[in-house]
């Protein structure tokens, strides 16, 4: 993990990259779950058939469907990560910036839909502790004139 911290601005800035990334690691996940479930419920019914016959092309295919997908979903993390952001709930798609303000580490937070940066909390707090940007946060980083 980076100990990078951004500036309101820096990490507004980075937006429209980070929502691209994690659309693109939400729908991999999504895939990955949607095989899965594919590959347990045939399981299931060889199971309670005592064998049946399988579209072993079909399996294969989506088996490497999902490689595919693990593949991406860790690239499009990782890139999220290099840049000092942090992933934290990639369901709903919740990221937070670090940001220094007054010396003390604060977080950002940013969740997938909202149009830009609006909200902080604590590094202890989370995202039930989100609070709106104020002047101090918004300011936080700026070199003065």
């Amino acid at each position: 993990m980076s100990d990078r911290s951004f500036t309101l601005e820096e990490a507004q800035s980075l937006l429209p990259i980070l929502e691209s990334l994690l659309k693109q690691a939400i729908n991999g996940k999504k895939l990955i779950e949607s095989v899965d479930a594919e590959l347990q419920a045939t399981a299931h019914r060889v199971f309670l058939n005592g064998g049946t016959l399988l579209n072993v092309v079909h399996l294969a295919r989506r088996k490497a469907e999902r490689e595919k997908a693990i593949r991406r979903v860790k690239d499009a993390l990782a890139e999220i990560d290099a840049t000092g952001v942090q992933v934290k709930d990639l369901d709903i798609g919740l990221l937070d910036f670090p940001c220094k303000v007054n010396g003390e580490i604060l977080l950002l937070c940013w969740k997938l839909g909202e149009t830009s940066i609006t909200h902080w909390h604590g590094a202890s707090e989370g995202f039930a502790g989100r609070k709106p940007i104020d002047e101090r946060i918004a300011k936080a980083g700026k070199r003065e004139m």
